[in-house]
């Protein structure tokens, strides 16, 4: 065969595997709309889509001045300044050109479907960015190929999975290919560095993981600094700094942290290092320096800048303009536990089993090289919603090793495969004034003496490596195929909404739709401004399905609010009921969902009130495994009577509360709270007893009503418990210290 038809036919197979890829990204994330239609899932997507409505129907400048009063009763949320909203935008905008170029689509559609198209256009850069890193297009096809289909990246990109993540990955790997880019030879490194300020523009705008993603390129742009430094490297991050910090800061959400924040001192200390290495640089070449007492002068700058920046630190964080660590941070670093129950208490802070990564990376764990241990595997094992983050490492490493594989084995049956390379075009540190130390002859010379006689035993050696070439081949083809069909196994059973369930009884399969179903209930036999309670994990399908008003939902802004909501779930029935009475209309239960979860609402209650158990843990609220009888402690809490109200003789107290619906499977039970006090509806309404921000300001938040104040008396502010920059009184101490070692640290 000449080589220019295997060129051809490689060039071929090589674009069909890239569409391949494409199309596996998208028809593989669409399981849940071939088997449950186009349904949101979960619960953190419906409240973004119900930001998307209000974005669609009343412009930006109404979003970022919306005070929703339907949410965290009686207090109310900033939505508008308190959501990443890149994501809602990003829909809004997709929408109307859809509808502008006549392709209608509801809103409702575009947001099952963005997920999807997200997810092409994540394969499709990180596609790019292994090109960028290896020159290979080989390489780059496997990586698009492995990343389109590998169940850590379909976690949170399924059809219908509305969430942040689905579109921050995209701008993730877009700002790692970007910022590869503006490091190559011959590019503009200023352009690429401001498109890659843009990428990461759209992260920030979009997800709290952007954090990840500056100290990532930070990380990178500090160590090649450390031996490689040029006026390249320079221009590329401090081009993607200033375009992407200026209009981080934009963001109301965002704010200033990025220069106020502990977790992201460290990109703002490398941009600091790098003006100073630049400033150093083109003294050098106007000064003609001699190189060795440039050195010494560079050291003595960079120790003089860095004693400065210590003191200026100290001070900033004495002063406390330096924000400490949050809480879902520092579970990155300490075991499991980080001393606040509420972050303790969801699921996806806990930590990643080992389990967990070959079920989301399968063969890709043992293809990626130990490289990828060093970051994204340690922060994805502390946090596993940051599993997600290993998928697309995890995929490019893996199309490397697979490419690279494929090609020796083909190589050593006299198969050379042409058109595959790029030109090696230089990385950040061949720009103009690098500063490079001159190759060590001794250690080069050494080296080669090491190697010559592993070449040539490896040479000699024709027909072992045909064997093996023979074997390689066998084991990428055996192993690619049962990874391709465990991937679109897993993507099948990742495209399960909660929000509805299969059942199968004999041979036939039926939907369980008992949660929507509960949710339409309350929209149809509700007032319109019926407050609902619930525990926080259901707020937001509440408001986007039955919309009506709830008690918390799962922005977990307001731990005290929280607890208070946890309190009145697991406490005694008459106590709770004379709190609800002023918050409530109707109270809401997931079943066996919410006892599963109720010694998390006990512990997350007992860390504000304190009256609930007689240690942090609460150990003594919970449901025996075994005779699945409840302790004592449940067994007089409102959540066990009206979870087994109507069975096992348990009655709730009828002056207090009326079955008001259960749903045909029991899944969802509701009940009606009756002798609600009118008194403290009609004061929390009554907009003279909001706190405005200021007179006049539409951030106005509510206020409880008097007739609780007896219970919020008994409140203490749990922040001064994970506060760095707060001073502890006795009590917290004795609180935190006990939290710690009963739960093991």
């Amino acid at each position: 065969m000449s080589k220019d038809i295997l060129s051809a036919a490689l060039a071929i197979l090589r674009i069909n595997v890239l569409l391949l890829a494409l199309a596996s990204a998208y028809y593989i994330r669409l399981f849940a709309v071939q088997n449950f239609g186009r349904v949101i899932h979960e619960f953190d997507p419906w409240f973004h889509y119900r930001a998307t409505e209000y974005l669609a129907a009343n412009g930006a400048a109404s979003f970022f001045r919306w005070y929703d009063r339907q949410v965290w009763y009686p207090l109310g949320r900033p939505v508008g300044t308190t959501i990443y909203p890149g994501m809602q935008f990003i829909a809004v905008w997709i929408w109307q050109s859809l509808n502008f170029l006549g392709q209608e689509m509801t809103l409702h559609d575009v947001c099952v479907f963005i997920p999807a198209w997200f997810g092409v256009a994540s394969t499709a850069f990180l596609g790019l960015l292994t090109f960028e890193c290896t020159r290979s297009i080989d390489a780059a096809a496997c990586a698009a190929f492995i990343v389109a289909i590998i169940p850590a990246n379909l976690v949170r990109s399924v059809a219908g999975g509305f969430d942040n993540e689905c579109v921050a990955i995209t701008f993730m790997n877009a700002t790692f290919y970007f910022w590869c880019r503006a490091l190559r030879g011959t590019s503009p490194s200023a352009v690429w560095g401001a498109i890659a300020g843009l990428a990461y523009f759209g992260m920030v705008a979009s997800w709290g993981g952007y954090v990840f993603v500056i100290n990532i390129v930070g990380l990178h742009a500090g160590f090649l600094s450390l031996w490689r430094f040029s006026a390249k490297l320079h221009r590329a991050y401090s081009a993607l700094f200033l375009v992407g910090t200026g209009l981080a800061v934009q963001i109301p959400v965002v704010g200033w942290t990025p220069l106020r924040s502990l977790e992201q001192a460290g990109p703002l200390l490398v941009f600091v290092l790098l003006q100073v290495l630049e400033g150093l640089s083109i003294w050098r070449r106007r000064s003609k320096l001699p190189e060795e007492d440039f050195r010494r002068l560079r050291f003595q700058v960079l120790l003089g800048a860095g004693a400065a920046l210590a003191l200026l630190a100290s001070v900033l964080l004495k002063l406390g303009y330096v924000a400490p660590l949050s809480s879902r941070v520092r579970g990155l670093f300490v075991k499991h536990r980080t001393g606040n129950p509420l972050v303790d208490s969801v699921a996806e802070h806990q930590a990643t089993s080992p389990r967990a990564y070959w079920q989301y990376l399968h063969h890709m764990c043992s293809m990626s090289p130990l490289g990828i241990v060093a970051v994204t595997y340690y922060f994805s094992s502390k946090m596993n919603r940051l599993v997600m983050l290993l998928g697309p490492m995890a995929g490019a490493l893996g199309g490397v090793g697979v490419a690279w594989a494929v090609r020796w084995a083909l190589w050593q049956f006299g198969v050379e495969v042409p058109g595959e390379e790029g030109e090696g075009e230089g990385d950040g540190g061949n720009g103009e004034g690098a500063q490079d130390r001159p190759p060590d002859k001794g250690w080069r010379e050494l080296l080669e003496e090491v190697k010559r006689p592993l070449r040539e035993a490896y040479q000699e050696s024709i027909l072992q490596r045909k064997a093996t070439a023979g074997l390689v081949l066998l084991m990428v083809l055996v192993c690619g195929v049962e990874f391709i069909g465990y991937c679109w196994t897993v993507a099948e059973r990742l495209s399960h909404p909660s929000i509805i369930k299969k059942q199968r009884s004999g041979d036939k399969e039926t939907l369980v739709d008992d949660y929507r179903e509960a949710y339409w209930w309350l929209r149809d036999h509700s007032q319109q401004d019926a407050r609902v309670m619930a525990w926080w994990d259901y707020g937001y399908q509440i408001n986007g399905l039955a919309n009506r008003t709830t008690l918390a939902d799962g922005n977990t802004w307001n731990h005290e609010h929280i607890a208070l909501l946890g309190w009145c779930l697991t406490g005694p029935e008459q106590d709770s009921y004379e709190v609800i009475r002023h918050l409530a209309d109707f109270v809401l239960i997931w079943g066996g969902d919410d006892l599963a979860k109720s010694p998390h609402m006990a512990r997350i209650a007992n860390s504000v009130f304190g009256d609930l158990c007689a240690e942090p843990m609460c150990r003594a609220f919970h449901l025996d495994r075994e005779t699945k009888l409840p302790s004592e402690t449940m067994k007089r809490s409102l959540l066990w009577k009206l979870h087994s109200h109507g069975r096992e003789d348990v009655q709730v107290n009828p002056r207090f509360f009326e079955e008001a619906y259960t749903s045909q499977h029991s899944l969802v039970r509701i009940f009606k709270v009756l002798n609600v006090s009118e008194e403290s509806r009609r004061w929390v309404e009554d907009p003279r007893n909001w706190k405005c921000d200021a007179p006049g300001s539409w951030h106005c938040q509510g206020r409880y009503p008097p007739g609780i104040h007896e219970i919020l008396a008994k409140q203490k502010a749990f922040q001064q418990l994970e506060d760095f920059n707060a001073e502890r009184d006795a009590k917290a101490e004795e609180y935190q210290k006990a939290y710690m070692s009963a739960s093991g640290r």
